[in-house]
C-alpha cells in the first residue's frame, strides 16, 4: 500500500540534480559570454541560459535560452544544439567532480513570452472591466 502513495506523488528535481543544473548553466554562460563557438550565427547574439534541466541520471542537460532582441531563436538553438559537442568538452574544465560529462540539448525558453502573454491578458481591457465589477460588489458587502 506504501508503494501506490509513492507512485501518485508528483516528483519534482532532487537537489543533485538542481545543483548539477546550476553548475552546468554557469559555466555555460560563461563559455557563451566569452563567445567561444565559432559560428557566425552566434557571433553578434547575447545568448542567456535561463535554465539547465538535468536528466534524473545527470546525463542528459536541457539548456533553455533565450536571445537578447530577437523573436526568433530558432536559428540560434540550431546553432548551439550543432556545437553541442564541443561545448560538451568545453564544460569539462569546470565540472572535474563529474563522472561523466552530459550530453548537452538547447531549447528556447518561453517563459518570458508566456509571462507577457499573461500580463498583456491581465491588461486588457475586459479584465480590467471585470475587476472594476469586483471592486464594486466587495465595496457593497
Amino acid at each position: 500500500m506504501a508503494m501506490q502513495r509513492k507512485e501518485g506523488r508528483a516528483k519534482g528535481p532532487s537537489q543533485r540534480q538542481l545543483s548539477v543544473g546550476e553548475m552546468v548553466r554557469h559555466a555555460l554562460a560563461g563559455i557563451l559570454q566569452r563567445q567561444e563557438i565559432d559560428d557566425p550565427t552566434l557571433h553578434d547574439a547575447l545568448v542567456t541560459v535561463s535554465e539547465v534541466r538535468m536528466s534524473p541520471d545527470l546525463k542528459i542537460a536541457t539548456a533553455y535560452v533565450t536571445v537578447l532582441g530577437k523573436s526568433d531563436t530558432e536559428p540560434y538553438v540550431k546553432a548551439l544544439n550543432h556545437a553541442a559537442r564541443y561545448l560538451r568538452g568545453r564544460l569539462a574544465p569546470s565540472l572535474r567532480q563529474m563522472k561523466t560529462m552530459p550530453e548537452l540539448r538547447f531549447r528556447t525558453d518561453e517563459s518570458f513570452e508566456n509571462s507577457a502573454k499573461i500580463d498583456a491578458l491581465l491588461r486588457s481591457p475586459e479584465v480590467a472591466r471585470d475587476l472594476d465589477h469586483d471592486d464594486d460588489d466587495g465595496e457593497n458587502a
